[in-house]
């Protein structure tokens, strides 16, 4: 038997075997070893090339659909009420942008190193292996549970009803809302190529629409604006006049910007159908994400060129569909609707084929019940289990909880987790630069290093990220009416201690009970895509 076979069935006792790799190779699914990676580090997984589906311009776009959402229409009120400036506002999404630019680097760095699909999974199973699978089950309650792509879908039937001049109520909302999580479910995992091509052609649509504002912009620079002389704007006059001074006011408006920038991770979660991935993610990432921080300060900028400080700051609409009325005039309001809604699918597409993906890898490494079936490809040649357990979360939340509270909660209970996650993993990374790393066993020389400097930024970004949301928000900014302002946090929390427990039942306590030990065996499936699966091993006594 070679090295590498006894290393891929070596069992997982509690013992310390003197010869185990202390990182776990099979539980990080990432041997590092030039057994099982290529000189050039593009053979690291085992997928059939066949099964690479993806390309370098499927892959920004992968990353442009999810970070550009349906926000950028909207959050800039929200940013500016909490700044109280134009100046300060726009300095928030530099801001935003640089610790975007850093978390990108930090997951190329993951990416080229360990480059095959799972995402924080992959880097969280890599570094963090003691306690033996804790990590991961950790991640798994986290991953299984969370809507994604339940708030953009909702916001989808919403502005579909409105681009129709249709009354929208709670339940055609939902319902529309559930058509359309229910197309990206079957376009990806009945019609994959064809959900990829659909994905690019809404992100080149959704670009061309940011762009026509942005450009548009430079007009409105210039004066060229349906509204009398006496009202046009002035917002860059005088642009830091009347900047807050309260600190929880600027945190809140900052926490908002920074997860306007998220996404950037998305193309890690399927690497293993990317082709070339490590050569795709170093070139694909940065070109993302400068196009999409590129849009972000130029749309802004044509937003207070065009709509007076008093207008973004009273009225209840849309910055945007301010921004398209004074442009464009009355009637391009009701078009806006209908960009917002396809700019909204263009999301669910993609934050569905990621967390389909996630939920995949899951069942391949074993940790949840029935994994064969999660980790299985079948009937399409697709992820199709992995996107129906999204599919189903994301049903159960647009239907269940009332209107108000209740949904802003499960919005903000989807988000917060992620900060803790990055935390996590840019701590793993600064560790991995240190001495200690390599005496203790860890081999990391990935073919891009995003530098100490940017990951310890990354992680102090999401230190904030985690902390910001415990103090108490300036008055009239709660995220909620009702409900406390930290309770997602701690039902957060909450989420990762079930993973906790299910890890002592599953890992500890009936293994001890039943006698027997879990061995883990890399298989092959029928796709050609290994898996790990677990067996329970009685124990002689």
């Amino acid at each position: 038997m070679s090295s590498t076979e006894a290393l891929h069935l070596k069992l997982d006792n509690d013992e310390p075997d003197p010869t185990e790799d202390i990182h776990d190779p099979v539980q990080g699914a990432a041997l590092h070893r030039t057994d099982d990676l290529s000189r050039d580090g593009e053979s690291f997984d085992d997928v059939p090339a066949e099964k690479r589906t993806i390309g370098f311009y499927s892959a920004i776009f992968l990353i442009f659909n999810r970070v550009i959402g349906t926000g950028i229409f909207a959050t800039p009120s929200s940013i500016l009420l909490t700044s109280g400036s134009v100046g300060l506002a726009m300095f928030m999404w530099v801001i935003g942008a640089t610790i975007a630019t850093a978390g990108l680097l930090v997951y190329i760095e993951y990416g080229t190193g360990l480059p095959r699909s799972g995402g924080e999974l992959t880097y969280l199973s890599y570094v963090f292996t003691r306690p033996k699978y804790l990590v991961i089950a950790a991640y798994a309650a986290y991953a299984t549970s969370m809507p994604w792509p339940a708030g953009n879908s909702t916001v989808f039937g919403e502005y579909i009803l409105l681009a129709a001049g249709v009354e929208v109520t709670r339940w055609n909302q939902r319902g529309i809302g559930i058509a359309c999580v229910t197309f990206a479910f079957v376009i990806h995992s009945s019609f994959l190529k064809w959900g990829l091509r659909l994905q690019n052609i809404l992100g080149v649509f959704k670009l061309a629409i940011l762009l026509l504002i942005a450009f548009s912009g430079f007009g409105a620079l210039a004066g060229h604006i349906d509204l009398p002389e006496d009202q046009k704007p002035h917002n860059f006059h005088h642009a830091f006049e009347g900047t807050s001074s309260n600190a929880n006011a600027f945190v809140t408006g900052l926490y908002n910007v920074i997860w306007s920038f998220i996404g950037y991770s998305n193309v890690n979660y399927a690497l293993s159908e990317v082709r070339n991935p490590v050569r795709t993610i170093k070139r694909a990432g940065p070109i993302a994400m400068a196009s999409v921080t590129v849009v972000y300060i130029l749309v802004n900028v044509a937003y207070f060129a065009a709509v007076p400080k008093a207008d973004i700051l009273t009225s209840g609409r849309t910055i945007a569909a301010l921004y398209f009325r004074n442009m464009f005039g009355p009637r391009a309001e009701k078009a806006l609707s209908a960009f917002v809604a396809l700019s909204a699918l263009g999301n669910v597409l993609s934050v569905l084929f990621s967390q389909g993906r996630i939920n995949q890898e899951l069942g391949r490494i074993g940790v949840l019940p029935y994994s064969r079936f999660w980790a299985s490809n079948k009937p399409f040649n697709a992820p199709a289990a992995g996107l129906f357990l999204q599919w189903l979360v994301c049903v159960i939340v647009i239907i269940a909880p009332p209107p108000g509270d209740v949904f802003n909660f499960v919005l903000n209970l989807v988000s917060y987790p992620l900060a803790i996650i990055n935390a996590a993993i840019s701590a793993g990374l600064l560790f991995l630069y240190t001495p200690l790393a390599t005496r203790v066993g860890y081999d990391w020389s990935p073919p891009f290093r995003a530098s100490w400097p940017v990951v310890l930024f990354f992680f102090l970004s999401n230190v904030f990220l985690a902390v910001a949301p415990l103090v108490p928000p300036a008055p009239g900014l709660s995220p909620y009416v009702h409900l406390p302002y930290w309770l997602h946090v701690v039902v957060s929390l909450g989420v990762f201690a079930v993973g906790g427990v299910y890890w002592i039942f599953w890992a500890k306590v009936f293994p001890r009970l039943g006698g027997y030990r879990l061995e883990r065996h890399l298989e092959i499936q029928d796709d050609g895509v290994s898996r790990s699966v677990f067996k329970k091993v009685h124990v002689r006594h």
